[in-house]
């Protein structure tokens, strides 16, 4: 099997910058010197020669390095690459461990002897489970060919107890799907290679930093009179209170999102690390940036973390706008807004239409409760959030759905109409920039990606996306030039 090229150290977007950086939740195999990091491109021609299909059992009965599984007629792996001892590498998206950081050489004591390889091919896996073909030495571990025998989760069960009575908890076993011919693979890496990733200064000073920020857009997103001229907040800073009321709604909204993600990741045992707010100053604020500090265990796992603060802030959110749109202002004259705002959101303008009825008249202003522009930024702010790309709630939740291979190419579209929206719309600008360097991925590998979630978390997912849809898409029809009677 070819294994595809290395991506160059431009990939890696995070790791190479000095800067205060949200993380993003990768997980990496990683060996530092004295926490030094190289990023070199790996030749694949010499990749392919240094890499043997061991099909047949001759293959096995060469003589093998007990601290390596490279074929000793091939040449060594500092001749391969002329990397360092403690490189770092991105392994590319085609590949079937997407998303980590591998170290190309390996410590002694952390690569997977010989012995230790005929123990699993022969002992932990089984004509009943995974039945192996061949093995191929794979970015610090071994990958196993074969032919998956029942269903993925009861066979990953069964092959993950073989192997912790076998080897202990020193190993951790990965079933993915080879991006190359879409059949089962099954990966098995050193456990202690597994490692979150490092920040360069620590989370909760960086977190703190963002919220303090995010709270100041979201203040000032919401009075107008100070959006005209930034410059001008410093001398009217006794304004930033009239955005208070408008400020406490969409952090209310943004915090039952977060809320839901982590009450949700801790039932299913997934680690979640402190959310990274993103400020904006056209909507105050972009959502956060949350990295899942463990292997997630499967896809519905996944789909129920990725789906439960979308889920959260669209039903308040709901809530709340059609309060705004039925309760009258409380200090009886609201804000006026022009009709042609509501055309901006199918959802917004669907439902004023509906509530409003032939009071909404295109040219004509109305006053409506403030609670109506508050409740919709965070509506939108769940929706951006929900664009299937990258690692957005999107993302994760058609990744869980559909698969890795699927979701790619939904992501790749996503962000392509994303670009085009850019051109009208300033919002959609920046946040396809923050995908792009923050969250475009690749998903970390799930420790079994084969197995379909159940049919109701499927339509859970598809609700979310849904609603996305309704709230970023414009309201196309126009309301009513009769007059009220």
């Amino acid at each position: 099997m070819n294994l595809p090229a290395i991506l160059p150290c431009c990939f890696n977007r995070l790791h190479c910058s000095p800067s205060i950086t949200p993380p993003t939740h990768f997980l990496r195999f990683v060996i530092r010197k004295k926490g030094s990091v190289v990023c070199r491109l790996s030749d694949n021609n010499k990749d392919d020669d240094s890499v043997q299909d061991n099909n047949s059992h001759q293959d096995n009965d060469q003589p093998l390095e007990n601290t390596s599984l490279e074929n000793n007629d091939g040449p060594q792996p500092d001749q391969q690459t002329g990397l360092e001892d403690g490189t770092d590498v991105q392994v590319a998206s085609g590949s079937p461990l997407p998303g980590v950081k591998v170290p190309q050489q390996l410590n002694e004591s952390i690569r997977i002897p010989k012995e230790t390889v005929e123990i699993l091919r022969n002992q932990v896996f089984s004509f009943d489970t995974f039945f192996v073909t061949s093995q191929e030495p794979y970015e610090g571990g071994v990958l196993f060919n074969g032919n998956l025998r029942g269903q993925a989760a009861k066979t990953y069960e069964k092959v993950s107890k073989r192997m912790q009575e076998k080897l202990g908890d020193d190993y951790k076993l990965f079933l993915l799907i080879n991006p190359e011919d879409d059949k089962p693979v099954a990966v098995v890496v050193p456990r202690m290679t597994l490692q979150p990733e490092t920040t360069a200064v620590p989370e909760w000073f960086a977190a703190g930093a963002f919220g303090l920020v995010t709270v100041f857009t979201l203040l000032l997103r919401n009075v107008p009179a100070l959006q005209s001229n930034l410059l001008s907040v410093f001398d009217n800073l006794d304004l930033l209170k009239d955005g208070l009321p408008g400020a406490l709604i969409t952090a209310f909204l943004l915090g039952v999102h977060e809320v839901s993600h982590h009450l949700v990741a801790t039932e299913v045992g997934i680690k979640l690390g402190i959310p990274y707010f993103v400020p904006s100053w056209q909507i105050g604020c972009f959502g956060a940036i949350t990295r899942i500090l463990n292997v997630v265990p499967n896809r519905e796992d996944l789909l129920k973390v990725a789906a439960a603060g979308p889920l959260a802030g669209f039903s308040v959110g709901f809530i709340l706008l059609l309060s705004g749109f039925i309760l009258p202002p409380s200090d009886g004259i609201g804000i006026i807004v022009d009709p042609s705002v509501f055309h901006e959101s199918f959802l917004a303008g669907g439902i004023a239409k509906l509530l409003l009825g032939d009071v909404l008249q295109e040219g004509s202003p109305i006053s409506v409760n403030p609670l109506v522009i508050w409740a919709w930024a965070g509506l939108v702010i769940n929706a951006i959030n929900s664009i299937p790309a990258g690692e957005l709630d999107g993302g994760r939740i058609a990744f869980a759905m559909w698969g890795r291979k699927a979701s790619a190419r939904l992501s790749a579209f996503s962000i392509g109409l994303l670009g085009i929206s850019s051109l009208f719309n300033d919002v959609a600008f920046y946040w396809l920039v923050l995908i792009f360097f923050l969250q475009r991925g690749p998903i970390a590998p799930l420790s079994e990606e084969l197995t379909h979630p159940q049919n109701k978390y499927m339509a859970l997912g598809v609700v979310v996306l849904f609603l996305g849809l309704l709230v970023c898409l414009p309201y196309p029809f126009p309301f009513s030039n009769q007059p009220a009677l």
